[in-house]
């Protein structure tokens, strides 16, 4: 087992979802006092989304992790007016939050091409500024991604994640017996017979206290942030982390879940969730899977098997609930319809509500100029 967990760790050292890095736009270019000429302008220092870069192939491409624009062009006789310094590009992954190291956020890059400008060059010497050229901004930012995924599967460990991401698509996660196999994110895609493809992201389990970072703790939670959708994942037989942890069962485990989420940040809770029950093919799992189904419908009578700062304080509501075993393929074809069923119907809303904006901003425009 020990060795089992250090090939884990080193595996997971391989991944990196965050990295820092320093970043300075170019030095203007000098004027010429002589005959009013103006330096150039330093080149500017932006961060741009590319599909074929990880951060860490930044990290290993570039280990001093410094990022400078050229410095402007000094005005000449032959050139009253410099030339701009020479922009950096640092190309990182889609799905990156650009932030400063005190946390604000700067940009994000969702989609391949996006760019986030994060230093300023500075100006060229003119005759405003005594013909002296300024520096260009200096700052550490952070690259910080989060997967973008149309579902994530959110569970404690061992909850079969793994086993079921490997059932629904075309994934190869590593799967073993035991807890905490998934030590980084993986995403499979769903294919259907209409060509239409769902990604699926299985992301690191979860333990009690992951929102005050215990565990993977904010390393889970983070890419839950864009995931369109949730897919809980419990053992219908319950789990139990360790001999010195209490063993829970599937209802306690969905409770506890939720409280992670909410606690974390409020607003995941407003998202699509589908509840997967896996494991079916345990014995007694079709009495374990009707006695879920009585607490959840009836959470509050069942709040007691709860510590009284974990109960949620709003229960989440599952737009399916689907018995699945990942191991026989059991309810798979089904949950794959209901997962398609519910990401159309949320794409149709979206729709229509943007078409109702749209209508709405045409009749304002329609009456300003009457």
């Amino acid at each position: 087992m020990v060795n089992v967990s250090r090939i884990c760790l080193r595996k997971y050292g391989n991944f990196i979802d965050n990295l820092r890095l320093f970043v300075r736009g170019g030095t203007g270019g000098s004027g010429l006092p002589r005959l009013g000429g103006e330096g150039g302008r330093g080149g500017d220092v932006w961060v741009m989304s590319s599909k074929d870069v990880t951060l860490s192939r930044i990290k290993s491409k570039y280990p001093q992790k410094r990022f400078i624009a050229e410095n402007g062009a000094n005005s000449s006789v032959c050139a009253l007016k410099g030339d701009k310094g020479k922009d950096q590009e640092i190309l990182a992954p889609v799905g990156i939050t650009v932030t400063t190291d005190d946390g604000r956020v700067i940009g994000d890059l969702n989609s391949e091409g996006d760019r986030v400008l994060v230093a300023k060059g500075g100006r060229g010497g003119s005759s405003y500024t005594a013909f002296l050229p300024s520096k260009g901004q200096a700052k550490h930012i952070r690259l910080d991604l989060k997967l973008i995924a149309d579902l994530g599967m959110v569970g404690f460990p061992n909850a079969g994640k793994s086993s079921l991401l490997t059932a629904l698509s075309n994934a190869t996660p590593k799967i073993a017996s035991y807890a905490f196999t998934t030590l980084r994110p993986e995403i499979g895609k769903m294919m259907y017979e209409d060509h239409k493809q769902i990604a699926v992201a299985d992301l690191p389990g979860l333990i009690e206290g992951a929102h005050i970072n215990k565990g993977m703790g904010h390393k889970f939670l983070k890419h839950v942030e864009r995931t369109k959708q949730l897919l809980f994942v419990v053992d219908v037989c319950g789990f139990q982390l360790a001999s010195t942890t209490p063993f829970r069962s599937a209802f306690e485990a969905v409770q506890l879940l939720t409280k992670e989420l909410e606690l974390y940040k409020e607003e995941l809770m407003t998202k699509t969730a589908l509840l997967v029950v896996n494991k079916m093919d345990l014995p007694d799992a079709e009495e374990k899977l009707e006695k879920l189904k009585e607490q959840l419908q009836n959470a509050h009578e069942f709040s007691h098997l709860l510590p009284e700062d974990m109960i949620p304080k709003k229960n989440m509501t599952f737009k399916h609930m689907i018995p699945v075993s990942a191991l026989t393929g059991f309810g798979i074809d089904h949950l794959k319809k209901c997962i398609r069923q519910s990401l159309d119907e949320e794409a149709a809303t979206e729709d229509k509500d943007m078409f109702q904006k749209k209508l709405q901003a045409l009749r304002y425009q329609t009456q300003v100029l009457q």
